[in-house]
């Protein structure tokens, strides 16, 4: 089973990972422009919202039907529902990482295979905040076992 759900695993990724790099929100330029609405305004990655927007909402319908998922014994879904000061914080420092770089993080590993210095100048910030969660998410559940998920 762990091979089937690394398989689509991967292909979730390709499929996504496609996906940005055709509709151009690989290029941190198309973000930045679309941010700059009293400037060079590009609404493009609005479509690219709104027509993902639908789809989601129908594999989110597709899947509250089902008992389990496809490739797991059951859903893991988060038990807070508490918009908690590390998520304001997270929320800002993805904001600000954004506005500045024009990356987020799928973008910017589907942009890995042709680096640039404004890439690398993300993805090393990217990976030390990654690395400096881990323990930060430990000591978050440990002191609050509602922290977990479910």
């Amino acid at each position: 089973m762990s091979t089937i759900r690394t398989a689509a695993g991967l292909l979730a990724g390709l499929v996504f990972g496609s996906g940005l790099a055709i509709s151009g929100m690989t290029d941190p330029s198309k973000v930045l422009n679309f941010l700059d609405v009293f400037g060079g305004w590009d609404p493009s990655l609005a479509l690219v919202m709104g027509g993902a927007i639908p789809v989601s909402a129908l594999g989110f319908r597709i899947a509250s039907g089902m008992r389990r998922p496809l490739f797991a014994d059951r859903f893991v879904l988060p038990t807070k529902r508490a918009m908690e000061p590390s998520l304001w914080l997270g929320s800002a420092l993805f904001g600000i990482g954004w506005g500045l770089g024009g990356y987020c993080p799928g973008p910017a590993l589907a942009s890995a295979s042709s680096p640039s210095i404004g890439l690398i100048a993300f993805l090393i910030p990217m990976a030390a905040g990654l690395a400096l969660s881990i323990p930060a998410k430990r000591r978050m559940t440990r002191d609050d076992p509602a922290c977990g998920v479910k």
